[in-house]
């Protein structure tokens, strides 16, 4: 009779321990299966000191221009629409100084307009191809596009003689004007366009009188003696060839001659 109550103790106790095993078993699973705070906290800051890295570099700053003697200045006291000088700058392309002058504004298709560009020092290079020029100057700045070219040409000029290419510029708006860059002039280089009104190419004459006001004021040597010796090259015809205030009011067109009134044009032939 006591054997019995021993082996119900001891059978007691063994059922107890599997509880207490299974109990234990159970709080590790569920311990295992719940993420570790701590651990995740601890590898936030690995996590944050990888750097960003753009997919694009940012393109370079361009280089500020040097401080070089002379102004570009265009004479012609008559003229209606102020000349503007744009700050020089340093040509990512060549690595040359470049001032750019303007006068007229692009979208205005009544008036002429002017923009052309002075390299100093440009060398004993061949330079790009008068097409590729223009469209470099005219996406740089007043983001225009060449979409069209025609005739190519040479007329003479107090720089010496320069090449012309007529070509179709478009933006806001459209006009055909015509490049033109130095041939003669080294060791500078000028390039640019000029635009007649109402969308017609200038004459030949208005843009050799545009580049016989062209100056360049201060300036010392090597520019200095180039431009000295385009100005004894000056024709004197151009003086009265640019269009003054008065003749633009009357309905003057570039190099194009205002009409006569009816009642004059009538006078003359009788």
């Amino acid at each position: 009779m006591g054997a019995r109550p021993a082996r119900r103790l001891s059978l007691l106790a063994l059922t107890l321990r599997l509880a207490a095993a299974s109990a234990v078993i159970a709080g590790l699973s569920l311990h295992a299966r719940t993420p570790s705070r701590p651990a995740a906290v601890a590898q936030a800051p690995a996590a944050a000191a990888v750097p960003f890295v753009p997919s694009t570099p940012a393109a370079p700053a361009r280089p500020a221009a040097p401080q070089l003697p002379g102004r570009l200045a265009l004479v012609d006291g008559e003229a209606v629409d102020p000349v503007r000088i744009e700050p020089a700058r340093i040509s990512p392309a060549t690595g040359l100084r470049e001032e750019t002058l303007a006068r007229g504004d692009f979208a205005a298709i009544e008036s002429p307009a002017l923009r052309l560009t002075l390299t100093r020092e440009a060398g004993s290079d061949r330079p790009p191809s008068l097409f590729v020029t223009l469209a470099r100057r005219a996406a740089d700045g007043p983001a225009l596009a060449v979409i069209r070219t025609g005739p190519r040409g040479r007329i003479a000029t107090k720089f010496g003689a320069i090449e012309t290419l007529e070509a179709t510029l478009a933006g806001a708006t459209r006009r055909v004007c015509t490049g033109f860059a130095t041939l003669e002039a080294a060791p500078l280089r000028i390039d640019g366009w000029l635009c007649a009104p109402l969308g017609q190419p200038p004459e030949p004459r208005a843009l050799a009188c545009a580049l016989d006001g062209l100056t360049l004021e201060g300036a010392g040597e090597p520019a200095a003696g180039v431009f000295r010796a385009a100005e004894a090259r000056r024709d004197p015809a151009c003086a009265g060839a640019r269009p003054s205030a008065s003749a633009e009011a009357a309905g003057r067109t570039g190099s194009i001659r205002p009409r006569r009134p009816p009642a004059v044009a009538a006078k003359a032939r009788g």
